[in-house]
């Protein structure tokens, strides 16, 4: 048995366990004493708030019950918010109104040109907001781990993202940006070359703060190799060394960096290429326990790493969504404590969760401002850490910023302007549809789990194709849905309007930017022309003989380029080669 089917034996057992606890509460006088005893501290410690219009609120909402089986349910089923097994939230407050002290959850996905161009844009959307939250998009031959000067991709450089070869790009991105501010956090939407552009971002930031700033950088770079190869396919290295490299990283950054994040599991990309919820959950999990394992077998301390995962979910309009980040946290808190042995920080399931990119239609595309306006309701109802909502634009172009600044105003509203989340915690919590929803959800996940068990776990299930025809016929399924109109997609097969196609102005990289990035790059590539040779032969001595290659990748960087470094480790280990 793989850690999958001792998960999911190790979620029915404790599901058994609560139930026994319930029923324990309603015959055992003690326990039941003890339940509502600390149940009543449980409420005396919840204060109390008003609404602007004067109704009086607890900052938590809990359920309206002295009895002893209800109290065991909620405590131990759902747990407190903060608590195990953190169906409710990951942390005791989120989302409450605490004046200037609290971080709002929105972090908003930026980047387009060339770095000045991102770093524009991320000065404009975070010239409102309390908190410093950048989250880093990258262009096609960036994401490819290779330079701008490559033969064939000049037309790519900027498109659809940032183009960075260099740490002098790095700096140019978060020029003006104090990254050392406690409130500073910075996501990278990045994975195959992943150690490269972290590496590089350390670098910059050394450049501009001194050598000491690098434990108080903070934020995440996505670094999910797994879904890479189950789901979006950008992939530089075979499985084995990107999986060497990501726990390279992983292991130096755990001690170097403790306010970063190196790793961000990624289920929106799954969904994105056509996964249903519970399967995009299902493979989410299954890829964080792999990721578990495979450092705890380099003698990684789970409670070391553990803290330092957080995960990525898509967040669509079908029902199951409604639930996915409750449940998701349960499974992992449970899983983490009972087959890996975690502590609480590791078993928290920490979420940025991004509104759903595939449900953008270009038809009526105004119509795509109320989509994610639903889909954000659904995040917050998850209390999802943080959250990025995509423009109404995106079936077009690049989110020019009229519906970027629109995106942004969709959260705030929601969080600010309304009173659905800033008052009470848990608000929403509790519903029986709600409950049996969870029930089921959870149910679908575990029998996926135990299906990969029985392929030998998710690496074995990998080299099968398993998950990634699973997510194929998903799709395929979606697909079919819409044109047969069992799914109803207002504005593209019910409701449709016969007005033209509009006008949408699109963001595109002129030409001339796209030379200037080579001109830079070669600039950079002649001044360090001497010293690059010399330190990419370290670098592969490193890759060769087993050490971690991260910890030299720092001082790489300073001299070669995106494409150098990708190029040399290739050399080593070779190149990705797609199954067939």
């Amino acid at each position: 048995m793989s850690s999958l089917g001792r998960i999911a034996e190790s979620v029915d057992h404790y599901n058994a366990h609560v139930a026994a606890e319930v029923a324990r509460a309603r015959t055992d006088k003690k326990f039941a004493a003890e339940l509502r005893a600390r149940w009543a501290k449980v409420q005396a410690s919840v204060e109390t708030t008003k609404s602007p219009t004067g109704t009086a609120l607890p900052r938590l909402a809990l359920p309206q019950t002295d009895e002893p089986g209800a109290i065991a349910e909620y405590l131990l089923g759902q747990g407190l918010p903060g608590e195990f097994p953190y169906a409710n939230a990951a942390y005791r407050e989120m989302y409450l109104d605490k004046g200037s002290s609290g971080e709002e959850p929105m972090r908003l996905f930026a980047g387009l040109g060339l770095a000045e161009d991102t770093n524009e844009r991320f000065h404009y959307l975070s010239k409102n907001q309390k908190s410093l939250r950048l989250s880093t998009a990258f262009d096609g031959p960036t994401l490819y781990g290779m330079d701008s000067d490559a033969e064939g991709v000049l037309g790519k450089v900027g498109e659809g993202g940032v183009a960075i070869d260099t740490v002098e790009d790095m700096e140019r991105l978060f020029a003006g940006f104090d990254l050392t501010r406690k409130d500073a956090s910075v996501s990278m939407t990045m994975n195959a070359p992943a150690p490269v552009i972290l590496a590089m971002f350390i670098a910059a930031a050394k450049r501009r703060f001194g050598a000491d700033c690098v434990p108080n950088l903070r934020g995440t770079i996505q670094a999910d190799m797994l879904k890479e190869v189950q789901a979006q396919n950008e992939v530089i290295f075979p499985i084995d060394a990107s999986l060497r490299f990501l726990c390279d990283m992983i292991e130096w950054c755990v001690p170097n960096m403790p306010r970063w994040y190196p790793v961000s599991i990624s289920g929106y990309h799954i969904a994105e290429a056509g996964a249903t919820p519970v399967q995009q959950a299902a493979f989410t999990l299954s890829n964080g326990f792999t990721y578990a394992e495979l450092l705890k077998a380099r003698g990684c301390d789970v409670n070391e790493f553990g803290p330092r995962f957080s995960f990525f979910l898509d967040c669509g309009l079908d029902v199951e969504y409604l639930v996915l980040g409750r449940v998701c946290r349960s499974i992992w808190a449970i899983g983490m404590k009972e087959v890996f042995g975690a502590n609480a920080k590791a078993q928290a399931l920490k979420l940025h969760t991004q509104t759903s990119g595939r449900s953008l239609i270009a038809a009526e595309f105004q119509n795509n401002l109320t989509r994610t306006a639903v889909e954000l309701m659904l995040a917050y109802m998850n209390y999802s850490n943080s959250c990025h909502s995509n423009s109404a634009d995106e079936p077009f172009t690049t989110p020019t910023e009229k519906y970027a600044l629109l995106a942004s105003h969709g959260q705030s509203i929601i969080i600010e302007e309304s009173g659905l989340f800033k008052h009470t915690m848990n608000l929403f919590g509790g519903a029986p549809g709600l409950l049996i929803l969870e029930r089921q959800v959870e149910k679908a996940i575990l029998d996926v789990f135990r299906e990969m068990d029985t392929l030998g776990g998710v690496l074995a299930a990998q080299e099968q194709r398993y998950q990634r025809s699973k997510i194929q016929e998903a799709g395929h399924n979606y697909e079919k849905q819409i044109y047969a109109h069992e799914r109803p997609i207002i504005g593209l097969n019910k409701y449709i309007s016969t007005e033209p196609m509009p006008s949408v102005p699109l963001a595109r990289t002129s030409p001339k930017k796209q030379r200037l990035q080579v001109t830079r790059l070669k600039a950079f590539k002649k001044k360090n022309a001497a010293k690059a040779p010399e330190a990419l032969q370290r670098l592969e001595n490193v890759a060769r003989h087993g050490g971690n290659v991260f910890d030299e990748l720092v001082n790489t960087v300073e001299v070669c380029s995106l494409g150098q470094i990708t190029g040399c480790l290739s050399h080593v280990v070779g190149k990705f080669r797609p199954m067939v």
